[in-house]
């Protein structure tokens, strides 16, 4: 048997390899990839196996039914790749094998969470005085901040809602915008407060809320705004509507996923301006940031809420004089996923950070203008402004035919995009839609793909 330093080194050198063949390969697998995945099957082995062979045999038989996503041609779903520093910081956190849960478990792993955040808070403009946790991605970041502004409505109207539940509580209003996102649909209902009770506000034909149709709001509301509309990139009107929400006493939540990002540049920053007086944020590093899967990150103004949600307590829990990140998110046992965060921030810097967000939104408004150029319909685009920020959506003509298309384009390797159906205003319309948000893009590589769509499009048409 090989030791566990051989089975490490044996990971490692093939990972390597493939990251080093990664942009030149097709972007989604094909049908024969996919088949040999039935190599990986069979009867649970009675006895046991190489380790070395069982990496071996996953990374051949694996490797071509990957999904090229930290290659620099996939726009779908808003994923990043992974930046060289995160990638080799995962490395060490595999290698480590850190919970992260209490500064006991991981003194490293709780220091690259506390340094983190502090720049996070920095280049987001929000004051030092937040407290942050690392989740698992914008769904749970979601969902966490929901459950402090769940415990703060609640604890404000003299209930105590971690001990007694919601059962006899004091109604809790939610008031979103039509275009609310699914993870925060499913952060709602995890929360128990009803996906179904959420008060619908009508938007524009972007999907920005349109602040003239915005209900009475007090200090029994939770108010879902969002920073970059998945499908067109838009920001809710923040300055028309968080200083009302304030007065009003309710607590205002931001969805920023990928848009919260659009802060850190000095291109975009306009886009976010009132975002900063709201009470809590989520935002997903594996996105614009590039760090690897998991990195969800919730940010809370009232530190007190947070914890009071989130954290438990047990006597064979060793807790220090210092931040513990367990308080911060629901799990207590965790990878060590600061550490991905951290090396990310240190190695771009706050030029860094602010490079990729201005490049991958020049390279979104230039698929933006080739598709306009080559005669299809771009539906987020806007005379005098383009596109917003990194997303493009792009009809083809009928539903039909743009269905046609994405699977022609998925099936010709170049590059992937997805499909969406967007119902603001009017039917639903289906759509192409175009995520630019990896660091690896370069401007060859969005000729490349525009020819593929093109081409592809027009077959389809």
């Amino acid at each position: 048997m090989h030791s566990q330093g051989d089975t490490f080194m044996e990971g490692a050198r093939r990972g390597e390899a493939f990251l080093r063949e990664v942009g030149s390969r097709r972007v989604s697998p094909d049908a024969a990839a996919i088949a040999r995945l039935e190599a990986l099957g069979g009867p649970l082995p009675e006895g046991a196996s190489d380790p070395v062979e069982v990496v071996r045999l996953l990374d051949e038989v694996g490797r071509d039914a990957t999904v090229a996503t930290n290659g620099p041609r996939f726009f779908g779903f808003v994923i990043g790749g992974v930046l060289p520093a995160a990638q080799g910081a995962g490395a060490l956190a595999n290698a480590w094998d850190q919970n992260a849960g209490l500064w006991a478990g991981s003194p490293v792993g709780s220091v690259c969470e506390e340094v983190a955040s502090g720049w996070l808070l920095e280049l987001f403009g929000l004051e030092p005085s937040c407290a942050v946790g690392f989740v698992t991605g914008a769904t749970m970041a979601n969902f966490t901040a929901l459950c402090a502004a769940r415990h703060r409505v609640c604890a404000d109207a003299g209930w105590d809602v971690e001990a007694r539940g919601l059962h006899g509580a004091p109604e809790v209003r939610v008031v979103a915008g039509e275009q609310v996102h699914i993870s925060m649909r499913k952060s709602v209902s995890l929360a128990g407060l009803g996906r179904e009770r959420m008060e619908l506000v009508p938007t524009d034909r972007l999907g920005r809320m349109r602040p003239d149709r915005l209900p009475e709001l007090d200090e029994r509301t939770i108010l879902l705004l969002q920073a970059g509309d998945v499908n067109t990139g838009v920001f809710d009107p923040f300055e028309d509507i968080v200083g009302r929400a304030k007065e009003a006493g309710a607590w205002v939540h931001v969805d920023g996923a990928f848009g919260l990002w659009a802060g850190a540049c000095a291109a975009t920053r306009h886009l976010v301006r009132g975002l900063t007086k709201a009470d809590s944020w989520a935002t997903d590093c594996h996105k614009w940031l590039n760090a690897g899967y998991d990195s969800g990150v919730v940010i809370c103004r009232d530190e007190a809420a947070l914890v009071a949600s989130m954290s438990a307590r047990a006597s064979y829990l060793l807790e220090s004089t210092r931040r513990e990140p367990a308080w911060y998110t629901p799990e207590l046992s965790r990878r060590a996923r600061g550490l991905e965060v951290w090396a990310a921030l240190k190695s771009l810097g706050r030029s860094g950070v602010d490079e990729l967000v201005a490049r991958c939104c020049r390279h979104a408004r230039r698929f933006a203008e080739g598709m306009r150029e080559a005669g299809f319909e771009v539906l987020n685009w806007t005379e005098g402004e383009g596109v917003t920020l990194n997303q493009v959506l792009v009809s083809f003509g009928d539903d039909e035919t743009t269905a046609r298309a994405i699977r022609l384009i998925q099936d010709d390797g170049t590059c992937w995009v997805g499909g969406t159906t967007w119902s603001a205003p009017g039917s639903p319309v289906h759509a192409m839609r175009i995520s630019v948000s990896g660091w690896a893009t370069t401007e060859e590589d969005v000729e490349r793909s525009l020819e593929a769509m093109i081409r592809c499009g027009r077959e389809a048409s």
